[in-house]
């Protein structure tokens, strides 16, 4: 069974790079050196207590226009002399706003060919023909702007560095001294080699290319290709945890306040751990859609909708869900329409979402600028207060938070490709009676409403709205369910194409539902009942050996919202997830399917 085809992101370099000097590998030679190291820092406190990342940081980054085929752009667009540009057009355009950060991503130690070039202690070097003046003369600029610059690395012993087996600064150890034994790949591209923290010349190596970034003045780090997670979920194919505890030390020892992104779709499993070593986390894979423009709505907005719920609670001062760069400020570039530029913006601005522009500024639009520059919906990002949807059971959907004012933030949005409208429901929300109504994009006031607020939206529209509700009482509660469980491979379900029941050993009743999606494979529960109609958290037992797969889910004959699931890396292993949907009094049907991918395999339901 074939995957849902992912775009690999950022350094495809990295495995290429990997793949070209790996006809060339040395034998390992050498001592495992352990004395005279510089910096070996092992008890320094995690990132979560490094007073960074406050707030949603906000700025702009190159990797969007390094991806995209548009012409003129591509791997060789990143330089000095674009950077440069791009940080002069914050200054002038958008710092006002609060935008701080020029990142430089991938490539920058990379000749134009993608070949690494490195000091003589095996660290990253910027390229002249790319950096002429090298990274400290472009933090210099930034900094004489009021900005502060970003840079990028990928996780994982580079294999050019390790071949080349430099001297490690300040020890007796080489780079070949610190890969795990036999050499084992890592990271999402399986691109580099596994670090062997137990020599402690292995912290010293990080430790000595953050103080090269410390002393360069550098504000920011993306570590990206970190497991668990970017398509390698499970601990168990390749674990880069060690690495980010190893980063966080590193950049904390240079005494210099660096904040520490990681990157890409990081699994959810192990969500403690980054909260403790960094200040956000890729929730997704890339954004961008490697094509001729930055983005499309397929590729990949459009799954943040899914993707980004289980991570709603993990958001807090000193860490967020990073949803990817927000390229909504050129239309001629972006690949979306305004309604679709507009409603990028507002989930990014309502889950608290670092807000950090990849597009080129140099054709930055006014509705562009409208959008990136608007104080209230900029405010919202700031106060970071995540919003959740009301349900997940249609692709009409509410997503609100409840403001320390007793205001709620509130957003409709219309995900399908037909014009519907959304209807918000104050009892669904937590209270009953009046509430005035502003929209929020607008900033104008709408009026006082009795029960609820609709609106028309078009497709893949949306609207931002402040409800603030007068003096009144709570909602009643919304019915609970009573736990029933359902069994996939139940007499009463449909179960057609290429679905069928398989025995599963773990599995509720020693069935399962397999070979789901793929074009032809349902499967429908066809009698869900309840006593009355309301929001219900339905949860799903599941199997998902790989990264994530998806399915839709159609609830009563309704249009398939698209669900990403969590995968685990283990076949013979179930596990759950919950989201809230809306049933009817009586029976009701909930069908899984996908018209194109494979999806996991399902054990039960619960509601």
């Amino acid at each position: 069974m074939s995957q849902r085809q992912r775009i690999i992101p950022r350094p495809f370099f990295v495995l290429t790079v990997s793949l070209l000097f790996g006809s060339l590998l040395l034998v390992a030679i050498g001592q495992q050196g352990k004395t005279n190291v510089a910096h070996a820092a092992t008890n320094v406190a995690p990132a979560a207590v490094n007073d960074l990342g406050q707030k949603p940081y906000m700025g702009w980054s190159s990797w969007s226009l390094e991806s995209t085929a548009a012409s003129g752009y591509g791997t060789k667009w990143l330089t000095e002399a674009h950077v440069k540009a791009q940080a002069d057009i914050v200054h002038q355009k958008l710092q006002k706003s609060g935008y701080q950060y020029i990142n430089i991503d991938a490539g920058w130690w990379m000749d134009f060919n993608w070949n690494p070039t490195y000091d003589v202690y095996g660290r990253p070097a910027p390229y002249p023909g790319r950096f002429p003046d090298g990274i400290a003369n472009v933090a210099n600029y930034v900094h004489s702007e009021g900005l502060k610059l970003g840079i990028y690395y990928a996780v994982g012993l580079d294999i050019p560095a390790y071949n080349a087996n430099y001297p490690i600064y300040g020890t007796s150890c080489h780079v070949q001294d610190i890969a795990v034994k036999p050499l084992t790949r890592t990271n999402g591209w399986q691109g580099s080699y596994a670090i062997d923290y137990s020599n402690p010349c292995a912290q010293a190596y990080i430790n000595s290319i953050a103080d090269e970034f410390a002393n360069w003045g550098v504000d920011f780090m993306k570590l990206d290709g970190v497991t668990p997670g970017s398509f390698i979920n499970g601990a168990s194919t390749s674990d880069n945890r060690p690495d980010v505890k190893a980063w966080s030390q590193a950049l904390l020892q240079t005494g210099r306040p660096i904040q520490l992104v990681i990157s890409w779709s990081l699994d959810h499993d192990f969500a403690s751990t980054w909260q403790q070593y960094s200040n956000g986390w890729r929730i997704d894979t890339d954004v961008e859609c490697y094509c001729n423009t930055l983005v499309t709505w397929n590729n990949s907005v459009k799954q943040r909708f899914t993707d980004v719920v289980p991570w709603i609670a993990d958001a807090k001062p000193g860490g967020w869900n990073n949803l990817d760069s927000l390229d909504v400020g050129a239309s001629s570039m972006d690949g979306l329409s305004n309604d679709e530029r507009q409603t990028y913006t507002t989930l990014w601005a309502i889950e608290a979402a670092p807000l950090y522009t990849g597009d080129d500024l140099t054709k930055l639009d006014s509705y562009g600028l409208s959008l990136l520059t608007n104080p209230d919906v900029i405010a919202i990002d700031q106060a970071g207060n995540p919003a959740r949807p009301v349900t997940q059971s249609s692709n009409q959907q509410v997503w609100y938070a409840r403001n320390a004012d007793g205001s709620y933030t509130v957003a409709l949005f219309n995900l399908d490709s037909n014009a519907a409208t959304v209807t918000a429901n104050w009892s669904d929300l937590g209270f009953v009676g009046k509430a005035h109504v502003r929209n929020v994009w607008t900033h104008g006031q709408l009026g006082q409403f009795d029960t609820n607020f609709s609106a028309s939206l078009p497709a893949h529209g949306s609207m931002l709205l402040n409800v603030q509700p007068e003096p009144g009482r709570p909602a009643p509660p919304q019915p609970t369910g009573n736990n029933i469980s359902y069994e996939a491979e139940a007499s009463t379900n449909t179960i057609g194409g290429s679905a069928s029941v398989y025995n599963c050993s773990v599995c509720s009743g020693g069935k399962k539902v397999g070979y789901l999606g793929g074009g032809s494979g349902i499967l429908q529960f066809n009698n869900v009942t309840e006593a009355s109609a309301g929001i219900y958290t339905l949860t799903i037992y599941y199997l998902d050996g790989d990264a994530g797969r998806p399915i839709y889910l159609s609830f009563n004959g309704g249009t398939g919202v698209l669900i990403d699931f969590h995968g685990n890396g283990n076949w013979n292993s179930v596990q759950s997830m919950q989201i809230p949907v809306q049933l009817q009094a009586g029976n009701n049907t909930i069908k899984f399917y996908d018209p194109t991918d494979w999806s996991p395999d399902i054990d039960r339901i619960v509601v």
